[in-house]
């Protein structure tokens, strides 16, 4: 299939592109990396009438460490994620995660910005980003704001972004000498979507869990931090035994997925082993 006809705009500067969607709205979609977006207008899964092409804007790409964060422009490819000499050293579990998007030639061209907003409950980054604890830096008609990971994901291929606003930066805390985090997933074999997927990052302090961020996505409808999982875990000692007892709580109060893949039990199941094999590598138990 072909998409339905569409009037293409390319934006040379953030705020010529700001404006576009200002005065097109609904209409209009905006397009980074096309990595979603393409496949889902030739399958007419979405139609708009106008396309937004931000993709050019040099401005929007670029890493860098401010304030013992990583800051990251929103057209920075996964690739450039993946292969960044300061993310390896400061955040090497981000850069982990990007390796694991779909293959090189979708690395290359789609974007960390474009995959957040499309906010796809079976992608790599959210969970990461929980985990990790990154803010949001959305640019739009009213100005600049911060959203925490935490209040990012708000449904299913929905994010707290406003509809005239974009994502233009990610900023992902430095991690810290006492800190180890991780990042899996159980993909599926054709897709590499994953069927579950969990970041964690804990803080440790004389051989204890001072405090832990366990996050999931793929088997629920919306990426999530567990919370009961994260309390549990909260002044224990690192052992394989704690991470087994924390395991059984993992999904519980979650909506859970079931679909032709598999079904919530499994899912459930395979997302309760996926947290201790993740959580003993960041721990080394």
């Amino acid at each position: 299939m072909i998409p339905v006809s569409f009037e293409y705009y390319r934006a040379n500067t953030l705020d010529e592109a700001l404006e576009l969607v200002k005065k097109f709205g609904d209409e209009a979609k905006v397009l980074a990396g096309g990595q979603s977006l393409i496949p889902m207008l030739k399958l007419r899964f979405a139609r708009y009438s106008k396309i937004i092409d931000i993709g050019r804007l040099q401005e929007l790409r670029y890493i860098k460490e401010e304030g013992g964060q990583i800051w990251i422009g929103g057209l920075t490819t996964h690739r450039e994620v993946e292969k960044s000499s300061l993310i390896k050293e400061k955040v090497p579990v981000l850069s982990a995660c990007a390796s694991e998007i779909a293959d090189v030639q979708v690395r290359n061209m789609g974007t960390i910005a474009g995959s957040l907003s499309h906010a796809d409950p079976s992608a790599d980054y959210p969970p990461t980003m929980l985990a990790l604890g990154a803010t949001m830096v959305a640019r739009g008609s009213k100005g600049s704001r911060e959203i925490p990971a935490d209040n990012f994901f708000v449904g299913t291929f929905t994010t707290a972004l406003e509809p005239d606003e974009l994502l233009v930066e990610v900023r992902v805390p430095v991690i810290k000498n006492n800190e180890r985090a991780a990042y899996m997933k159980i993909g599926h074999p054709a897709t590499g979507f994953a069927i579950v997927n969990c970041a964690v990052k804990f803080s440790l302090r004389d051989g204890k869990i001072e405090g832990a961020r366990v996050a999931f996505g793929g088997f629920v409808t919306v990426p999530y931090r567990d919370t009961r999982v994260e309390n549990l875990l909260a002044g224990k000692d690192v052992s394989l035994d704690t991470l087994k007892r924390a395991s059984e709580l993992v999904g519980e109060g979650q909506d859970i997925i079931g679909d032709y893949y598999a079904d919530a039990d499994y899912r459930r199941s395979l997302a309760k082993a996926l947290f201790v094999r993740v959580a003993r590598s960041a721990l080394g138990v």
